[in-house]
């Protein structure tokens, strides 16, 4: 899934000077080790959600970071689909299976997440056609990214309560704003897409989509405003516009992993009951 936009620390790139045996044996990980941020951040606002967590939520988490994993092989093979790649092929079905075998699982414990899932592969569907014509890194396939990774919210919840509410839907919306809007910080880098008006505009449609959440009593008042520490973080951007196009892109990683950090706790505790139920 194209989440290059996000300022994720890039895997330093795989040595094949190694057997080829045991080049093919090596697992292959998303290179991007940023995804798992928005990853198990979308998750444990889910889990958050439900106020519990329970073995089938476990399951789910696992399910859910095999799901990523399939993406890196797939990608790379559509990319390079004139030549077969077996390392690529192997790891890419023993996650696949993996995945699988468990969404199979949870689907008889929750039916609910059916509906997932089926969003779950028509993105796959929607990547790899993107792959093909050469629009991986366009902005629309990297929303679409993001919002599939930020459907681990309402599969934590719906794996662990067995239903899906509209609370769970609200948050699913919430954190694919917030990530997505590291596309607009990320894009003020490149010459070609330095315009401030795209961010402007994508902050000021996203506080409207999630003021019609409040006013649908989807997300409550102090969770709907987690969104702010992405309108600070964009607002933060502009004032050291010069520092942020010029720095090393560690430093860049650095700098929104903290804000996606602050955002994922508060947007836990803000779901959180106000006291621990007792025992």
């Amino acid at each position: 899934m194209a989440v290059s936009s996000f300022p994720f620390l890039p895997d330093n790139g795989e040595s094949k000077k190694s057997h080829p045996v045991l080049f093919w044996c090596r697992p292959t990980f998303a290179p991007e080790q940023g995804v798992l941020l928005v990853l198990f951040g979308s998750f444990l606002t889910g889990a958050a959600l439900a106020q519990q967590w329970n073995q089938w939520t476990n399951l789910a988490l696992l399910c859910a970071f095999l799901t990523l994993q399939i993406e890196h092989p797939y990608v790379v093979q559509l990319k390079q689909r004139k030549s077969w790649k077996p390392r690529f092929l192997i790891w890419g079905g023993i996650y696949g299976v993996s995945a699988l075998s468990l969404a199979i699982f949870l689907g008889f414990h929750a039916p609910v997440l059916l509906s997932i899932y089926g969003l779950v592969v028509i993105v796959f569907i929607a990547d790899g056609i993107a792959v093909i014509k050469q629009k991986h890194k366009s902005i629309t396939n990297e929303m679409i990214s993001f919002a599939a990774i930020s459907l681990a919210a309402p599969l934590a919840y719906g794996a662990t309560t067995g239903t899906l509410s509209i609370e769970a839907i609200g948050m699913w919306v919430l954190n694919t704003l917030f990530f997505s809007s590291g596309i607009y910080t990320i894009k003020l880098r490149k010459k070609k897409t330095q315009s401030l008006k795209p961010g402007i505009i994508y902050h000021g449609v996203s506080v409207l989509i999630l003021a019609g959440l409040y006013g649908l009593n989807c997300l409550s008042l102090i969770t709907a405003l987690c969104f702010a520490v992405a309108v600070i973080k964009f607002g933060i951007v502009n004032c050291v516009l010069g520092w942020y196009r010029q720095a090393k892109f560690q430093s860049i990683a650095i700098f929104e992993t903290r804000f996606a950090l602050v955002y994922t706790a508060i947007a836990c505790i803000s779901v959180l009951p106000a006291h621990l139920p007792p025992r």
